[in-house]
């Protein structure tokens, strides 16, 4: 299979209609993500028994209602994959992991679709020390079937050890073409040092180490490309990407923040020699204005952005149907940034048994 950067349309041309959230269910052909930063995975999990016994000085309220993994899977019709950032879970911490998969396994009778849940934590000892390491991390929870029906494996990069990274990717199998899809928990851009992992030598800032990570992720993605993967970046990307993503106006203090986004931008976007991949919302919403991040503390819509991206290879953009965002104070839940998805069909109109060949032409 040669380079993915076009895939010549089907031979009837697909009708796309554009949804404001996504469908009911997916159809079997479908490939359905969600990523959502969730701020910390312990509001989703059981408490244990010791947890309903308050002490004077305990901050949890056992009244409160829990959030759940597997009713955010059942209600949005069963995603092939919900790609959780910021769940700050320390790596030496099992028994949360364990947790984490009990949570999305389906019960025996149910009959309802099973997952599994991979995880990619931090293990830099000095760029990811605190609050005992539970900082970060990244959770990848694919169902049992699709990775059975695509031969699915998992993996990270080797230039990160913050737990910002975690790849699923796919042989090509029943017509589908071969997938890279990354679950991307990107650095904040601030002036803190960042210190060489082994070292702990301070070699910059945390805005260079952002600069940098845009170049090594869009190097890899392009890579892939050529090996004949289409690539999927779905997550906190931690940037907003132009005055359309901000409200009530786009952060352009200090001149920094101007500098990392046209770096995104042209790493991912925008120069015809980098990846230049599509941003999955802007390619069917263009100019709607929907937000991603709803800080906690401050009166809903009254300071958002968006940061949040389903980005995917150009080679993707005739066989994406629906992207969009959950941008509600309930599906917020309690994190302060809101769910985003993206629905991908391949299906060939005329055989509806598997898309169309990939070619090597740059689109």
């Amino acid at each position: 299979m040669s380079s993915p950067h076009s895939i010549s349309p089907p031979p009837l041309k697909r009708r796309r209609v554009v949804f404001s959230s996504p469908r009911d269910s997916a159809e079997a052909h479908d490939l359905r993500i969600f990523a959502w930063n969730v701020n910390g995975i312990a509001p989703f999990l059981q408490r244990p028994i010791t947890s309903f016994f308050k002490t004077a000085t305990s901050s949890i309220d056992s009244n409160q209602p829990r959030a759940s993994l597997r009713d955010f899977l059942r209600r949005h019709g069963w995603p092939h994959l919900l790609l959780l950032q910021e769940v700050k879970i320390a790596p030496s911490d099992i028994t949360t992991q364990q947790a984490v998969r009990a949570a999305v396994t389906a019960p025996k009778t149910s009959g309802e679709p099973d997952y599994q849940a991979f995880f990619t934590l931090p293990t830099d000892p000095h760029n990811a020390r605190g609050f005992g390491r539970k900082v970060y991390g990244v959770c990848t929870i694919v169902r049992s079937d699709f990775v059975a029906l695509q031969g699915a494996q998992m993996r990270t990069v080797d230039w990160d050890l913050e737990g910002r990274f975690s790849i699923v990717e796919t042989e090509g199998l029943n017509g589908w073409p071969k997938l890279s899809i990354w679950n991307v928990y990107a650095v904040n851009g601030t002036d803190f040092d960042y210190r060489d992992s082994k070292t702990g030598e301070s070699i910059g800032t945390r805005h260079d180490r952002k600069l940098m990570v845009h170049r090594l992720m869009a190097e890899e993605c392009m890579r892939l490309e050529k090996k004949g993967y289409c690539v999927i970046l779905a997550g906190d990307m931690n940037v907003a990407r132009d005055r359309r993503d901000g409200y009530p106006r786009l952060r352009t203090k200090p001149e920094q923040h101007v500098k990392n986004r046209k770096d995104f931008a042209k790493w991912f976007f925008d120069d015809p020699e980098e990846l230049r991949a599509i941003d999955t919302f802007r390619q069917l919403h263009e100019d709607k204005r929907r937000y991603t991040y709803y800080p906690r503390g401050v009166k809903w819509g009254e300071s958002c952005d968006r940061v949040d991206y389903v980005i995917c290879s150009r080679a993707l953009k005739p066989y994406l149907i629906e992207a969009g965002m959950l941008d509600s104070e309930k599906e917020r839940g309690p994190s302060d940034h809101v769910p985003v998805f993206a629905d991908l069909s391949f299906v060939d109109d005329t055989t509806a048994i598997g898309i169309a060949k990939i070619d090597g032409e740059k689109g």
